[in-house]
């Protein structure tokens, strides 16, 4: 019998009724309950939810139940399937989808294994080795020397896709985008998962992705296997000053001084490559791209600048190149030698070894708890040397490095572990933050990277730190480094990225000091609007651990069955209710002219400050102070006051924005900002209006939960826009004024500090 029919293809679709996936779990557990388990011979089923299937197949019949770099979780809830044996055929149905086994047959031919998947469009057939053109793609290792959309053919496979299902391989064999392999996790060193090899035996490990146009179901339930996205400190959302530069700490003093002195809100400062001797005649002709001795020519007094820094708001991170290992001119080399190669030469160099606890435990005792202890904040892990450690077939060196590297951060410090690297395969979104690379100065390159930062969600790499203003000049191009519209339209972009970072290359003639700019009245623009949006920003981060769904994510996670949401893809969602259409392409010197697409129901643009009907294209002009971002009418937006300097800076006063009358709420997410312990110490506030016609109430609910040092008290400003004068405002039942703009139809009301456990209502009436 052919596993075609065994699938029903032509039967009646009513027992595949595609019912909700399970919701999973968070506890990490790498082998699954044997009794979501199929195991026919050389084969093996694993159940996860049903629309998620693990499949294994190995010559030998060993199958594997530790955790690989991507899953490290299958010890899913229960699930509902049945099996049937037919005719030397294995047959598990679990009402979302149905597979076909032909018993003692080699599963990886498409001709012994087969699958249905119940999709929106009808039933799909998965078999191995099968095409994937619709996948929605993930995202790759970095942008390096990316022009325009030169780097789209790299992006690599994600979970979802819009023909309804999906395949990530995590077979022994199968190769990632950088080479290296998925290997094993066993036991531990100092409480990090270590590394194990995993022979390259030709068997077959992959998981089957069967949720139609269920993005977000699908990319929750990649999340409960390959784990959670980890919520960084608050004040990785602030402002980051960066450029490549022989800076000396004269010079980092006279950049945070300008910040404060100009009005520039900002969070961290970056340390590129200068700090350490590098090989360039100023820096004494010491080392290379690898160092780990402070360049004293520049930097003679570390523990000062460190602190002074930190003295400013600032947080410091150093630039690293760990590839070429520690050279014997290096102040650690002496230490880690005795350590690690007593016996050798004293010119020997130490080769970088991090796969190896001995060389992890030395290294990271000898450099980097020491400087962290000096008042390090995180670690920039510019890694771009080989990419497959020959000592260990397979090991990709950029994730492991990012799990060393955030791993110890976790086990030895008591603030939130956060590193800044480069995508290093499937299971990198457990390592937070990505260095995107060092693309060119252009318009092409600007508009390609909204795509390439909301695809990357699909693999739930959601925190893309992008070099606005671009990295580098193009050799053939005429393009002015320093366009002050260029610029200006890149860090507006910016404003609704998940990092918020300038940086350029080491070249005199690109400047990043967005003070030395013409137009830096607006430039400063864009970071206050960046910093006002710091509660609705970190509320979305927070969702993210939750859910797995990215504070930047692509339009058809909202509208998976229009054309529209797909062809338009430089456009995102911004967090649940913003939605960003970037400009990319130079105005006529006062305005630019876009057109772009709002899906249906009202937005509020901001920058006309006027509702917009949606559900068509929409052809707009926008000056250099204004930029495409709508808000969803019945949004409720809660955002920082302008006297708020730093992101790490919890205020005592918000500013509740209400987007026409429409009911809508959002649920206000806090916690210290940099603990640990966000998983269980936070405390959220529900924030919602409703009403109908002229009569409305726009409350604040008591505080649930909490954390240290939480304010008891808070004040607000409640600004509704969209609607007619108010006729009376009573909060709490007692009479307050309210202000009105007729311009721009909009109501302002002060509200006086109140009892967080106990919330407001304000009742409003409309003429």
């Amino acid at each position: 019998m052919k596993l075609y029919n065994l699938l029903g293809f032509c039967a009646a679709t009513s027992a595949l009724m595609c019912p909700d996936a399970s919701a999973g779990t968070s506890l990490p557990d790498p082998a699954a309950k044997v009794e979501q388990t199929v195991t026919r011979g050389n084969a093996r089923f694993t159940i996860l939810t049903p629309r998620l299937v693990r499949i294994e197949y190995n010559d030998s019949g060993k199958f594997e139940d530790r955790a690989t770099f991507l899953a490290v979780n299958r010890n899913f809830p229960a699930v509902n399937y049945s099996v049937v044996d037919s005719a030397g055929h294995t047959v598990i149905n679990t009402g979302a989808l149905r597979i076909a086994y032909r018993d003692g047959a080699d599963a990886r031919k498409p001709e012994n294994l087969c699958a249905a998947i119940c999709t929106e469009s009808g039933l799909k057939e998965w078999h191995p080795g099968a095409e994937e053109p619709f996948n929605l793609k993930g995202t790759y290792r970095t942008l390096d020397g990316n022009n325009g959309d030169s780097h789209r053919k790299f992006l690599e496979n994600g979970p979802i896709s819009r023909d309804g299902w999906a395949v990530i391989d995590d077979s022994p064999d199968a190769r990632r985008g950088d080479g290296s392999r998925s290997l094993i996790f066993e036991k531990s060193v100092d409480g990090i998962p270590w590394i194990a090899p995993r022979p390259a035996d030709g068997g077959m490990d992959v998981y089957l992705f069967g949720y139609g146009h269920d993005y977000k179901k699908a990319i929750g339930d990649y999340t409960v296997l390959a784990g959670k996205v980890p919520l960084p400190p608050r004040f990785a959302f602030g402002y980051w000053y960066s450029k490549y530069d022989g800076y000396t700490s004269d010079d980092f003093r006279e950049i945070a001084r300008a910040l404060k002195e100009n009005d520039i809100n900002s969070d961290v400062i970056i340390f590129d490559m200068d700090w350490h001797y590098n090989g360039r005649e100023e820096s004494g002709g010491r080392g290379g791209w690898t160092g780990w001795t402070w360049n004293s020519n520049l930097i003679p007094d570390p523990d000062e600048l460190i602190a002074d820094m930190h003295s400013q708001g600032l947080r410091v991170a150093l630039n690293l190149h760990p590839a070429t290992g520690v050279a014997p001119d290096e102040d650690i080399f002496e230490a880690m030698r005795l350590e690690l190669q007593p016996d050798s030469a004293k010119t020997r160099k130490i080769d970088w070894a991090i796969q190896d606890s001995t060389f992890y435990r030395s290294f990271f005792k000898h450099f980097i708890h020491k400087e962290e202890e000096r008042g390090v904040d995180f670690w920039w892990l510019d890694w771009q040397q080989k990419l497959v450690n020959p000592m260990m077939d397979g090991m990709g060196e950029t994730f492991w490095l990012n799990h060393v590297f955030f791993n110890d951060m976790l086990n030895n410090r008591d603030r939130r572990p956060m590193i800044f690297h480069r995508w290093g395969g499937l299971g990198s979104h457990r390592y937070q933050i990505g260095f995107s690379g060092d693309t060119y100065i252009n318009y092409p390159t600007l508009e390609f990277q909204p795509y390439f930062t909301s695809t990357a969600s699909n693999v739930c790499y959601g925190y893309w730190g992008h070099d606005l203003g671009g990295h580098m000049i193009p050799g053939d191009s005429d393009q002015d480094p320093n366009d002050p519209e260029l610029v200006l339209r890149w860090v507006q972009y910016g404003v609704f990225t998940p990092i918020f970072r300038t940086h350029a290359t080491r070249d005199d003639r690109i400047e990043r000091r967005i003070w030395k700019y013409p137009n830096f009245p607006l430039l400063r623009e864009s970071v206050k609007l960046r910093y006002a949006l710091l509660p609705y920003i970190y509320t979305m981060a927070r969702k993210c651990y939750d859910t797995g769904i990215s504070l930047t994510r692509p339009l058809y996670y909202e509208y998976p069955e229009l054309d529209e949401a797909y062809a338009n893809e430089t456009q995102y969602f911004f967090g649940d209710d913003i939605l960003v259409a970037p400009i990319f392409k130079k105005g006529n010197g006062v305005v630019s002219e876009k057109t772009l697409w709002l899906p249906e129901g009202e937005w509020y643009s901001p920058s006309h400050s006027r509702m917009l009907e949606g559900g068509k294209d929409e052809t707009m002009e926008f000056s250099h102070n204004q930029f495409p971002w709508f808000i969803r009418k019945g949004a409720v937006i809660a955002t920082n006051p302008p006297e708020l300097k730093h992101a790490s800076e919890q205020s005592d006063r918000l500013i509740l924005n209400f987007y026409g009358l429409k009911p809508g709420e959002f649920e206000l997410y806090e916690d210290s900002g940099d603990s640990k312990d966000y998983a269980t110490e936070y405390a959220t506030t529900l924030v919602s209006h409703s009403g109908d016609g002229k009569k409305w109430v726009y409350s604040v609910a008591p505080r649930k939960g909490g954390y240290k040092d939480m304010p008891a008290t808070k004040s607000c400003v409640v600004k509704i826009y969209d609607c007619p004068k108010p006729s009376v405002a009573k909060l709490n039942g007692k009479k307050v004024a309210a202000t009105y703009d007729k311009k721009n139809s909009s109501a302002e009301i002060d509200i006086p500090a109140f009892d967080c456990t106990q919330g407001f209502s304000l009742a409003v009436e409309y003429k």
